[in-house]
């Protein structure tokens, strides 16, 4: 036993320094992609699925589904595309004629790669002992300095690590409860230009013809520690079929910072030194704060043939929590403040497992997931978000009965999402009108190992 947990302390290291450098990107800033098993059916298998450590993620009681010892590790590359079109974006109270844009790229969409790991050991008959290590929430948006929506954002980034120590108890030959304390490690970057050409023919010093042509940027970046619980259930109604239920708190968190404001055009340099001779664009502390949201996963597994498997989840995310997004400033600088207003909402999901041969197990799945945006009116280019639904398949090679390898390959549909940042709008004085269609996608690919030792 000891030499087992040398092994999983060495490996808990390994992963836990992966994951604090990545940077994840997901639809809303949800990330479900922590084992290639569970995208491989469109996440069908999350609640009740258990086939190894990493499920603990989802369902903290599937380790109690796995005999003995085991480790798993995974990776997972998310290609995200969000793309702007017939975008128009102006002054407020000017013309549309006016307009902001600059030539720059109206796509937004950013590159990840998402470790994840997990590891569990079974204590006694009753008793089962898990860590897992993953990223529940991400997100990166960038979009160059001179795109049309540039005074909305820029630049957004939010890296989450759970470290999740999880015990399972064996209540009966049919049940498992267990409960996992998180501890959540989280680090964001905002950015967007500000519009030193228009405060400055505000103030009278720049000529009318310096509106959106002298820009400066304003960027905050923070982190934080917060705490929270999972708890969940398995029960093995017969031989054949499964129901499993988690749920996973809320953390709150306040990102605490620094504030930078430059600038590279000389007309914006001299507005800006001007702003911070009265305390206001100074380089100096910012916080904002950010709940990561409650989720509820409802999932049933059910062997239908020695060789055929089905299964589907349901999936409540309590986004209501993301009512607004606000970056405070230690000096006088106004705070940033941008509405989100948004909806709870219910992802679902089905797949099935076929058994080619003992080595070889096929994955497929299908999915659609509500966005929480409520309407165009809450849209912004940082979370320019969208219902979707996805498509994916995926195959499990074992070797051996203790070494198991899965690849999965998942399609996100998004639907196409207006949007429509209204400069009248107290928030949107300094911003400007914003309006168009954004044109969502995205492609995930995963690969995990487990081993079961």
């Amino acid at each position: 036993m000891h030499n087992k947990l040398n092994k999983v302390s060495i490996a808990v290291a390994i992963a836990s320094t992966a994951l604090i450098a990545s940077q994840a990107s997901a639809s809303g800033f949800q990330v479900r992609e922590q084992s290639a098993k569970t995208l491989a059916n469109a996440f069908s298998n999350a609640a009740a699925g258990a086939e190894d450590a990493s499920f603990m993620a989802h369902n903290p009681a599937a380790i109690g589904n796995i005999e003995g010892d085991q480790v798993a590790g995974g990776l997972a590359y998310i290609d995200a595309n969000f793309e702007l079109q017939d975008a128009e974006a102006y002054p407020t109270g000017a013309p549309p004629s006016l307009s902001y844009d600059r030539g720059g790229s109206r796509q937004g969409g950013e590159t990840a790669v998402v470790p994840s790991f997990a590891a569990k050991t079974q204590l006694s008959d009753e008793l089962d002992l898990g860590l897992a290590v993953y990223a529940p929430y991400g997100l990166s948006t960038k979009y160059d300095n001179d795109w049309i929506g540039r005074y909305h954002a820029i630049e957004t980034e939010l890296t989450t690590v759970d470290f999740q120590p999880t015990l399972n108890y064996r209540a009966s030959d049919r049940l498992n409860l267990a409960v996992g304390l998180r501890a959540q490690y989280a680090d964001a970057t905002l950015s967007n230009a500000i519009d030193l050409g228009g405060r400055g023919v505000q103030a009278g010093q720049l000529p009318p013809q310096a509106i959106g042509n002298a820009d400066g940027i304003a960027e905050v970046t923070g982190d934080d520690w917060g705490y929270g619980y999972i708890l969940g259930a398995l029960f093995q109604v017969t031989d054949q079929t499964r129901l499993g239920i988690s749920y996973r708190s809320e953390i709150d968190l306040t990102l605490d910072g620094e504030a930078r404001f430059s600038s590279d055009d000389p007309a914006g340099q001299q507005v800006l030194a001007g702003a911070q001779s009265t305390n206001t664009l100074t380089n100096g502390g910012g916080t904002a704060d950010l709940t990561t949201p409650a989720n509820l996963n409802l999932g049933v597994y059910h062997q239908l043939t020695d060789r055929l498997a089905l299964m589907a989840n349901a999936e409540w995310t309590e986004w209501s929590s993301f009512d607004e997004l606000v970056v405070e400033f230690e000096d006088n600088t106004p705070n940033s403040r941008t509405e989100e207003n948004w909806d709870n909402t219910w992802a679902f999901s089905v797949g099935a497992n076929y058994a080619l041969t003992p080595q070889w197990l096929l994955r497929a799945g299908l999915g659609v997931d509500e966005s929480p945006v409520p309407s165009a009116e809450f849209r912004t280019p940082r979370v320019p978000d969208a219902d979707r639904q996805w498509a994916t398949l995926g195959a499990t090679w074992m070797p051996t009965p203790e070494l198991g390898i899965t690849a999965g390959y998942m399609h996100v549909f998004g639907d196409d999402g207006g949007i429509d940042q209204d400069g009248l709008k107290e928030e949107n004085q300094t911003r400007g009108n914003l309006a168009g269609t954004y044109e969502v996608s995205a492609d995930v690919v995963a690969l995990s190992v487990d081993y079961r030792f």
